[in-house]
């Protein structure tokens, strides 16, 4: 090779050199804007990106330290490789025993992506109608349990309070997590706005009165439920609990992805709103084991974690983390968008439904995700069969919908609660509910429309050879 080859080769070589030291530091500049802002970012990163740098982030792990000798009883050890690289290599979790937003001295890196989570997240619900929110953490647990933190926590900062006013909504874990907490729970009863379902904030008041406001942990409501049931009235419940100083705990489970019941949130706080929880699955797409704790008083929140015995799993927060970055922010609210535009069309598709079939989509307007139809022309049929519609659906791969019939007793503890899934005690045609939550799809509509024709078709065909 002559000296011209020699000098073009090395120019070359620097030239890659150059442009690798560049994309090196772009993608460092990248990350220290990450860390420095604690921002969701805008656009979305690419999965390669993600990995690089959860890889980097391991590497902070005492379990990933070159030459490290772990004599401990915990020391993040991994028995499979295929656990190993699900985790990213890393095995310690998030927190201490004490507080489950610790720093981990063994994790710096789990411990930094839970405290990264917990700031995306606020990030993202500051930007889409909570900008009053103070603190997130995400807690390694489901919405129902991490509920029974909070009533905890409420209830240790008022020694003699024992009762939870809790507005009936029929979904188990809400109920059950007063009872898991060592509390007694006050069922206040439904009244009906329209075809809706909401609260008796009068009945509220006249539990506190009858009770005495220094015996109630708190008032428990609701927003995101299945129809006919609609969001209790956060706005008046909140003025029952600064005149009467009582707090406000919200069963917010997957009412994240609508801004209604979010700006709802926002204008309670101006009152008094103390704690609302919501569902990482529900509403970021993220695998079951995960919930947000959320507050407008971030010592509060933080009492929160401190309750929480013990370490947790990092991976919903790590699921969070690269789920985020994924999305960005434009993403996600992309996605809010989409959901909102096919809840109108499957609320409409219903619609022309029961015009076809002689039903009528009950009118809730104030439920923003699921919506109910009825199923009136099969109400002189025993339980059982009304309900085998939903199996028939389920029996075509129709996933989620609910079918709710007069008659069913559910017994939770030493409690009764009487049409269990009607969220009323009052009598009722029968219907069935279909949600349009975030990640829905048109022809996921398109198809339970489908099948849903179907199965009515055939029952009533069915039902009319009986008679």
């Amino acid at each position: 090779m002559d000296g011209n080859s020699i000098r073009a080769s090395k120019a070359l070589v620097k030239q890659y050199s150059d442009q690798a030291v560049q994309s090196f530091e772009t993608r460092r500049k990248k990350i220290l804007n990450l860390f420095m802002d604690k921002n969701c970012p805008d656009t979305g990163w690419s999965d390669e990106k993600i990995e690089v740098l959860l890889h980097e982030i391991a590497m902070m792990d005492s379990n990933n330290f070159f030459g490290s000798c772990g004599v401990g009883e915990r020391e993040a050890r991994f028995a499979s490789k295929i656990v190993a690289r699900r985790h990213y290599y890393m095995g310690h979790g998030i927190g201490r025993s004490g507080d489950i937003t610790e720093i981990q001295p063994k994790a710096a890196g789990s411990s930094l992506i839970g405290q990264l989570s917990n700031d995306l997240v606020l990030d993202i619900l500051k930007s889409i109608g909570v900008p009053s929110l103070q603190k997130c953490i995400i807690v390694p647990l489901a919405t129902g349990m991490s509920l029974m933190l909070c009533l905890r926590t409420l209830q240790s900062k008022r020694s003699s309070s024992k009762y939870v006013l809790w507005p009936r909504v029929d979904q188990k874990s809400c109920f059950k997590c007063i009872l898991t907490a060592g509390l007694i729970p006050i069922i206040i009863q439904n009244e009906y706005d329209s075809d809706g379902l909401t609260g008796s904030h009068k009945e509220i008041e006249e539990k506190i009165k009858t009770l005495g406001s220094e015996s109630i942990v708190c008032i428990f409501s609701t927003t995101s439920s299945f129809a006919p049931k609609q969001p209790d009235n956060l706005l008046e419940i909140s003025k029952l609990c600064q005149a009467y100083d009582i707090p406000h705990l919200v069963n917010n489970a997957y009412g994240i992805q609508c801004r209604a019941y979010l700006k709802d949130i926002e204008r309670a706080s101006k009152t008094r709103l103390d704690l609302f929880v919501s569902s990482t699955d529900k509403n970021f797409m993220v695998p079951v084991g995960g919930s947000v704790v959320c507050g407008f008083d971030g010592k509060l929140v933080d009492s929160v974690g401190k309750m929480y015995p013990g370490r947790g799993s990092g991976a919903p927060s790590t699921d969070m983390f690269i789920t985020l970055l994924n999305l960005g922010k434009l993403g996600y609210k992309n996605l809010l968008e989409n959901r909102e535009q096919m809840y109108v069309y499957l609320k409409n598709e219903l619609t022309k439904l029961a015009v076809e079939f002689g039903e009528t989509v009950l009118n809730a307007p104030k439920n923003c995700i699921s919506v109910a139809f009825s199923l009136g022309q099969f109400e002189s049929l025993n339980r059982a069969a009304i309900t085998e519609i939903g199996s028939m659906l389920f029996s075509k791969f129709v996933m989620g919908t609910r079918v709710v019939a007069p008659g069913d007793v559910k017994t939770i503890g030493s409690y009764e609660f009487k049409n269990w899934g009607a969220h009323t005690d009052s009598n009722f045609k029968p219907y069935l509910t279909a949600s349009a939550a975030i990640g829905i799809k048109k022809t996921d509509i398109d198809v339970f429309i489908k099948h849903l024709k179907k199965v009515l078709t055939k029952i009533r065909k069915e039902t009319n050879f009986i008679v």
